[in-house]
């Protein structure tokens, strides 16, 4: 398998000869307002993608969404994608991509094969209290070795996901990102540490970084935080082999 993160979580996975697309924010830089409970008033994304969406979008097989927030899934995806395109999320979100034209949608209760690719969904936690409530339900995916955690902080699910399916390969959507109240709603640089700590024989590959407001802790402070050992930080555009 190979995977290329182009920005944020919105990623490339090549399997059995095809590519699924990841969460596509397929928005230009700025696009989009300021996060709301946010204090730098910046627009998102922050950056350019690395490729042209447009392009992107002729070579995608189809299309893996762990939730429907905006920088996982927005308008530039939703006018960009082909409406038949096979289209996997939570069951839950079917109804409103549906509502967005697109016909050929499968909610992944549990597991799925689709051209022998098999995928199979796990759950997460996105942030604490309140602020977690609000954030509502997100998933993440296992594909063969590969588990992609989605928006989650560390918790019971994302260790009830390793021991189910010891997996090799672990992505996981880092930069802390929080609001002006409450506790960060993906995963810290302390989380990623005890994910390392619990599978410490899989390879974490950390995304979700320096593309939207309200992320906190960058590339280069996870780097420094994880110096020679097996945690990858790629860059937007970089491909990962897995």
């Amino acid at each position: 398998m190979k995977l290329q993160l182009l920005r944020n979580a919105t990623q490339v996975l090549t399997v059995n000869d095809k590519q699924i697309l990841i969460d596509p924010m397929l928005g230009p830089k700025g696009a989009y307002d300021t996060i709301i409970m946010t204090d730098n008033g910046l627009r998102n994304p922050l950056v350019d993608l690395p490729v042209n969406p447009q392009e992107l979008i002729k070579t995608i097989d189809a299309v893996l969404l762990t939730h429907l927030h905006n920088d996982h899934w927005d308008s530039v995806a939703v006018a960009l994608l082909p409406k038949d395109i096979p289209l996997f999320c939570q069951a839950g979100d079917e109804d409103k991509i549906r509502e967005a034209g697109f016909t050929n949608v499968t909610p992944v209760a549990d597991e799925i094969t689709w051209q022998g690719i098999t995928i199979s969904r796990t759950s997460g936690q996105h942030g604490t209290g309140e602020i977690g409530n609000l954030m509502g339900r997100v998933s993440g995916y296992v594909i063969n070795d590969l588990y992609i955690a989605g928006d989650t902080i560390w918790c019971e699910d994302v260790k009830n996901a390793i021991d189910k399916y010891q997996p090799k390969h672990i992505v996981l959507n880092g930069g802390a990102a929080q609001f002006v109240k409450g506790d960060p709603i993906v995963m810290s640089i302390d989380d990623i540490r005890k994910v390392r700590d619990y599978a410490p024989a899989a390879q974490l590959i950390i995304v979700h970084l320096e593309a939207v407001n309200h992320s906190r802790q960058s590339r280069e402070q996870i780097r420094t935080a994880f110096p020679d050992q097996n945690v990858r930080v790629p860059d937007d555009g970089e491909f990962v082999y897995i």
